[in-house]
């Protein structure tokens, strides 16, 4: 494709703040936008969460991006704006330069009026290119902590056009959205509240969640039983009503159709996303697992667990090279305390998680490979005669009752049976403790 002259993608980041906003309602702005100049969207607009260790992140860490152009070819429903279809095309024409302009000062004057510019941590960006970054840009923004200096040269080196405002931290998630290279992917359908209701409570009937998610087993993270809570509404003050997340782009459609007693939604738009991958996880061992960072590393227990006050368990995981680390299963996690507590030393697992400031690793899952074997214990008989458990005179000796003082011989020790290992097969968080990005596993 000749420079200046194909379509166009646009990516932004860093929009909201911690106190409100939402990154992806500013590109459904930008789609009504480039609607609005006669350009199409040319595929699913990109939802990509970033690092989620991230100390300065406002809160899901997500960077979106859409390429746009002359729509060609068969093109599917992807939303609805201003009650009119937003139609994605499987191709498009090439986009001169100065429709290419006008659309990037648009997107640009956009971003600006519906970011939470003025409020701390709120550093819009936009990066405009026709060209995409080198995958590994997205993985190191998923996986580590990446300066703006960073994706600087990568940016001239693909000719986009970039434009910030503040820090240009959010250079880096709108670069990364773009070098997202899609290998595995998921959809998640966002539905977005009339202006006026942004504060209020969120009418959605739960019941009708569970039931449209039981007919489309395709939707996941909509609700957990467990601690019932209701996970396809956030609990802030942003314009979303709710989002569908789905492994088919058509089931997440068909239950949207579906829902019928939750307040109108305004507009509404289908992303691909990343989500539920565990794109974030690097396999390796703990010196690979620096501040901020995931991973997920096979080891051996080094002590039996040990609980901690809260309901939290906490391990010592030695990796095959020998370094150790602490592991900590938190309780709101609800499983992996419970499945912590019945590992024993000497036990070979799988465990993912991630670390803050320190070395701790906070546990995301976990999975025995190897159990080490477990030992038989045996407890005093029963006195035939007094009925009470009888003691140890110790090792080899027998038994005596204190009471009668009738004596046992050592073999009539009762067997007691071993603690209990961890069945096979991975253990995943509740469905409210998951993470965005957190490798998909069953639902309760």
């Amino acid at each position: 494709m000749r420079p200046g002259v194909g379509a166009i993608w646009i990516a932004l980041d860093d929009t909201d703040s911690p106190r409100g906003g939402c990154t992806t309602y500013v590109l459904t702005e930008v789609v009504r936008t480039a609607r609005d100049l006669g350009h199409d969207l040319i595929g699913l607009p990109r939802l990509v969460r970033l690092n989620p260790n991230i100390p300065w992140k406002t809160r899901g860490n997500a960077a979106l991006a859409a390429r746009f152009g002359r729509g060609t070819g068969p093109r599917q429903l992807v939303g609805r704006l201003d009650d009119r279809p937003v139609w994605a095309y499987a191709a498009g024409r090439r986009l001169a330069e100065p429709d290419a302009s006008q659309l990037r000062a648009a997107a640009w004057a956009q971003i600006l009026t519906h970011s939470r510019v003025g409020e701390p941590e709120t550093d819009p960006a936009l990066v405009a290119s026709r060209r995409l970054p080198a995958p590994g840009l997205y993985f190191r923004a998923v996986r580590t902590v990446v300066d703006p200096a960073e994706v600087e040269p990568e940016l001239v080196r693909i000719g986009a056009e970039s434009r910030t405002l503040g820090s240009r931290r959010g250079l880096v998630g709108a670069t990364a959205a773009l070098a997202w290279p899609g290998r595995r992917v998921t959809f998640e359908l966002i539905a977005y509240r009339f202006p006026e209701r942004w504060g209020t409570p969120r009418r959605i009937d739960p019941e009708e969640i569970r039931r449209v998610s039981s007919r489309h087993p395709e939707l996941f993270l909509c609700y957990d039983r467990r601690t019932r809570r209701l996970l396809v509404a956030p609990h802030t003050a942003c314009p979303i009503l709710y989002g569908l997340r789905s492994t088919d782009h058509r089931a997440a459609r068909r239950a949207h159709g579906e829902l019928s007693r939750t307040e109108p939604w305004e507009r509404w738009l289908l992303f691909v996303t990343n989500q539920g991958t565990g794109d974030h996880l690097r396999p390796g061992t703990f010196s690979d697992l620096g501040p901020y960072e995931s991973a997920c590393v096979v080891g051996t227990l080094a002590t039996d667990p040990i609980a901690r006050r809260g309901g939290h368990v906490e391990f010592l995981l030695t990796d095959r090279l020998g370094a150790s680390r602490s592991c900590l299963a938190f309780e709101p996690t609800k499983t992996l305390p419970k499945a912590a507590q019945q590992l024993r030393s000497g036990d070979r697992v799988r465990i993912w998680g991630s670390c803050g400031a320190t070395e701790t690793v906070r546990l995301e899952g976990l999975e025995l490979l190897q159990p080490s074997p477990r030992i038989r214990r045996a407890r005093p008989p029963q006195c035939p005669d007094c009925h009470r458990q009888m003691h140890s005179l110790g090792r080899g000796r027998g038994f005596r009752c204190d009471r009668c003082r009738m004596r046992r011989p050592p073999e009539s020790a009762l067997p007691v049976a071993p603690p209990p290992s961890l069945d096979r097969g991975p253990v995943h968080p509740t469905p409210s403790a998951r993470r965005h990005l957190a490798p998909r596993g069953p639902e309760p």
